[in-house]
């Protein structure tokens, strides 16, 4: 009955055409800043899964690094242990610190990653490489994968008749310190050039990978020392399990890291503007609710007679108060359903057709990416309900404590 009287009101010609001015008017606030809200949501969802995308492809599901210090032990039984564990698909070795890389003249600091053959079963940067070829070689004959940014800056060619010549890279030594003799502290040795890959600028101006045996002769590691293990799971479902089971297998001497703990800044600041958005656009709903306080409150001065009938025919202050709440429910349902529609049309435009393009020409892609979440759809008409419900409980409370009479002609 409720809703039957409430749309009987919306639909009905006012006296006063600035109520209907005023209701419409409302509508399509609600209707915009929903649109608007799920646009942004959906957007940043886009950016979300695209940098996850990105940041997959180097970071894997666990990683194992040195509680204190730059490296540890890790024996053969630890590391089949570790295989062994419920949930690991694969492991990698790795054995990194920073280094100098030169070409003739040209130098600059890198971030040399040693890594073992079953790295590309824990990375996808294999899957990267858009110049020459995934390799790096063996203790004997090293070969380097760069990023995009390391071969820029230092003019590295990986093939072709300008092919740069064997590069020279300095790492230091582990425990070689000396006063006496500095240069005992470092190593050189050379390398080929042999890939170039591309993820992430972050990745392509830092790294530089090859194989672990001349990392780790390069820098004097022991046999049993490395940097950390990359861990990739076969599902991620069960990340926090394995997480848990490593730590207790391997003690305080080891940090087990999830891939949302590698990148914790990262994802926090991602979460943070995402939700910062969300309360802007709040404001806009809740501006549109004075124009709802409005609306109702002329619709209950218009609506005086209806009132008197109602409480004349034994309708107490409950359903009066009902009636004008579900109309304000029923305003914001109408501006809620509009802007989801809205919001679903523009989304599905911009999913096949690419319309709204980013400026610039830095990104990976040249337009907005966008990934539709049910939970956003329930999370944003819910808070237009509440914010419905709130402006519409004023003029429906004094509708309510109002007594009217209706008199004779």
């Amino acid at each position: 009955m409720n809703f039957l009287f409430a749309w009987r009101y919306f639909k009905a010609k006012k006296s006063a055409n600035a109520i209907n001015i005023i209701a419409w008017v409302t509508v399509s606030v609600i209707a915009f800043a929903t649109a608007c809200q799920i646009l942004v949501l959906s957007v940043f969802n886009g950016f979300e899964g695209l940098v996850k995308s990105l940041y997959a492809s180097f970071y894997t599901d666990i990683n194992i690094i040195p509680s204190k210090g730059k490296t540890f032990i890790l024996t053969a039984d630890q590391i089949r242990s570790i295989k062994q564990q419920p949930g690991v698909y694969a492991i990698s070795l790795i054995a990194e610190d920073k280094a100098l890389i030169k070409n003739d003249d040209v130098q600059t600091v890198i971030y040399l990653k040693g890594v073992d053959n079953n790295y590309p079963n824990v990375s996808g940067l294999a899957d990267k490489v858009f110049d020459g070829k995934y390799n790096t070689g063996t203790l004997d004959d090293p070969l380097l994968i760069i990023g995009a940014g390391i071969q820029n800056a230092a003019g590295i060619n990986v093939e072709g008749p300008m092919k740069s010549p064997p590069l020279t890279i300095i790492l230091p030594k582990r425990g070689m310190a000396s006063i006496s003799d500095p240069a005992s502290s470092i190593s050189e040795g050379t390398i080929m050039a042999n890939g170039v890959f591309s993820i992430q600028q972050e990745f392509d101006d830092k790294y530089a990978i090859t194989n672990i045996d001349f990392v780790k002769q390069q820098m004097a590691f022991g046999k049993d020392e490395y940097s950390a293990v990359e861990i990739k799971l076969n599902s991620v479902e069960s990340i926090s399990a394995t997480q848990k089971s490593l730590v207790n297998l391997l003690g305080a001497k080891y940090l087990v890291q999830t891939k949302y703990e590698q990148n914790m800044s990262l994802y926090d600041t991602m979460h943070l503007e995402k939700w910062a958005i969300y309360a802007i656009l709040t404001l806009i709903l809740i501006i549109a609710a004075f124009n709802m306080v409005s609306a109702l409150t002329m619709l209950v001065l218009e609506k005086q007679k209806d009132i008197s009938v109602l409480q004349s025919m034994g309708a107490n202050k409950t359903l009066i108060q009902k009636i004008f709440l579900t109309e304000g429910l029923l305003l914001g349902a109408i501006g809620a359903v509009t802007g989801i529609i809205l919001a679903l049309i523009i989304c599905a435009l911009q999913l096949k057709y690419k319309l709204i393009k980013l400026s610039g020409g830095s990104f990976l892609i040249d337009y907005f990416p966008v990934t539709l979440k049910l939970a956003d759809f329930f999370l944003v008409s819910i808070t237009v309900m509440i914010i419905a419900f709130i402006a519409s409980w004023f003029p429906a409370r004094k509708a309510a404590r109002q007594s009217f009479e209706l008199r004779g002609s």
